[in-house]
């Protein structure tokens, strides 16, 4: 490749703020009209040899050494400022509702301040070398799930901040992540350290096997869910898993939501309002008239594949109403669909307001101008194996992507984790995520940047702990905000 033709296929990327001796190496190999901003084809196609040699070259640019520790900059943005223009745009009456759950904890709290991380992580070094990220890839966004031919599999379970940006962003996310749960939980420093150090070193193990695999079986690449279960040596934390599992698959996911969100015997079927977290909203109904709903699910309804289409025909919608999810998605636009089929069947869909990524105003536009597209596509490229119901559609100045309702979701139960079953977990995470990497990303290219040494775990690993101190900082902040009338809290009591 020239260089006239790369220089060509790099997007315009907003400059980052910088600490002093911050590296920054140059956006790596960006092909936005043919790869979606992820590696060039050409690149793809090159020999092992001539990747590791861009690999060595990077390693120049951007020492793994100096993706470790974190200090704030002088210039860093106010945290509650970033809170406050996130919250621009939301539901005004449920974004007390988002301050309480944030301020719950600083675990809570490092949920919901995914664009507080990033404008931070925007000031670190990076290696640019983009790829199909989650871009908010904390311990809590992954989980168990059923794929479409039923199989329980593990894997990350939140796209709403999907795009292309760094693949480092995922993963000191997630590490700081550990940390900030293992505190949560009361183990020590040494404890909470090496939990995000064993995550960045599996991330670096799995990448490399990655590396080695035919192209296909590491695309087909699936975590067996019942198999992670079936490993576990902590006997109560077994026995919670093998009752979450069979409470998931005991009934289908849509009967059991149907008996517990509709009216008993309400003909047609109607939810049932709880609120403030379900409820129908008549001002919110007026706002889209009976012409824009139909096309706003037509347009979804195209999104998706023609043999899901036939599927989705059968089903009609009798009802809909708002359902409040999540820490960060609180306040965005969100709700459920009931659907029945004329065989009295029950589907429950549910609709997110998709809004741009918290990571795209620092790296650049994302190749897809629907939000909802991004979601998409975006989970479709990472997840070993997607909804069969994904798909989106728009609505006057809004984006927003459709699922099935929590089909046998399985999450995590963080707090009950001892310090040796969160540090498996944390591993379990890193290699979902490096397979989902892998997917859109060159694994070889990674491995050889990564090494075989301790440089880079020992790198992240020092991020997390410093980071989580500046979770536990911004915590503080919001606290302080609240009580003095800045930002609004509710009363969850």
């Amino acid at each position: 490749m020239s260089k006239t033709t790369a220089e060509q296929q790099l997007p315009k990327v907003v400059k980052p703020r910088r600490t002093k001796g911050a590296a920054q190496a140059k956006p790596h190999f960006l092909t936005p009209a043919r790869g979606g901003g992820h590696l060039s084809q050409e690149t793809l196609l090159e020999r092992p040899a001539e990747r590791q040699a861009r690999a060595k070259a990077l390693r120049e640019a951007c020492p793994r050494k100096s993706l470790g520790g974190w200090r704030a900059p002088n210039d860093r943005p106010d945290p509650i400022d970033i809170l406050i223009e996130s919250s621009k745009g939301r539901v005004e009456s449920l974004v007390p509702i988002r301050n309480a759950r944030m301020m719950a904890s600083p675990f809570a709290f490092y949920r919901g301040a995914a664009a507080i991380m990033a404008s931070d992580l925007a000031s670190t070094a990076r290696t640019n070398v983009l790829l199909q990220i989650c871009g908010d890839c904390h311990l809590v966004n992954f989980g168990g799930f059923a794929t479409p031919e039923r199989k329980l599999v593990f894997d990350i379970n939140d796209f709403d901040e999907t795009t292309v940006g760094p693949w480092e962003w995922d993963v000191k996310r997630l590490c700081a992540s550990l940390v900030v749960a293992a505190r949560a939980n009361g183990f020590n420093a040494g404890e909470a350290k090496d939990i995000a150090w064993e995550a960045a070193s599996a991330y670096q193990s799995y990448t490399a096997s990655f590396a080695e695999m035919p192209l296909l079986e590491a695309w087909y690449d699936q975590i067996d869910l019942e198999d992670v279960i079936d490993h576990i040596q902590d006997e109560q934390v077994k026995k919670l898993a093998i009752k979450n599992v069979k409470k998931a698959m005991q009934h289908t996911v849509h009967t059991k939501e149907f008996i517990k969100f509709t009216v008993a015997g309400g003909s047609p079927p109607r939810i049932q309002d709880e609120p403030p977290l379900i409820y129908h909203d008549a001002a919110l109904q007026d706002t889209l008239g009976p012409d824009e709903r139909t096309r706003a699910f037509e347009l979804y309804r195209e999104s998706l594949s023609p043999e899901r289409r036939v599927l989705l025909d059968r089903f009609e919608i009798v009802d809909a109403a708002v359902k409040v999810v999540g820490v960060g998605s609180v306040g965005t636009y969100c709700g459920i669909l009931l659907m029945v089929s004329g065989n009295g069947d029950p589907l429950f869909l549910q609709f997110k307001e998709a809004r741009a990524s918290v990571i795209d105003q620092f790296i650049g536009k994302n190749p897809y101008k629907h939000q909802g597209q991004r979601v998409v596509i975006g989970q479709r490229l990472m997840q070993s194996a997607s909804d069969m119901f994904l798909g989106w559609t728009e609505a006057p100045l809004r984006h927003f992507y459709l699922r099935q309702l929590r089909d046998a979701k399985i999450s995590p139960q963080i707090e009950v984790m001892s310090a040796t079953v969160l540090r498996r977990y944390g591993r379990l995470c890193a290699h979902a995520l490096a397979r989902a990497h892998a997917r859109s990303g060159d694994a070889v290219l990674l491995t050889a940047y990564l090494g075989k040494g301790d440089a880079f775990a020992d790198a992240i690993a020092s991020f997390s702990v410093a980071y989580a101190d500046q979770n536990e900082r911004d915590h503080e902040a919001m606290v302080k905000a609240a009580k003095a009338g800045r930002i609004n809290v509710a009363s969850l009591t």
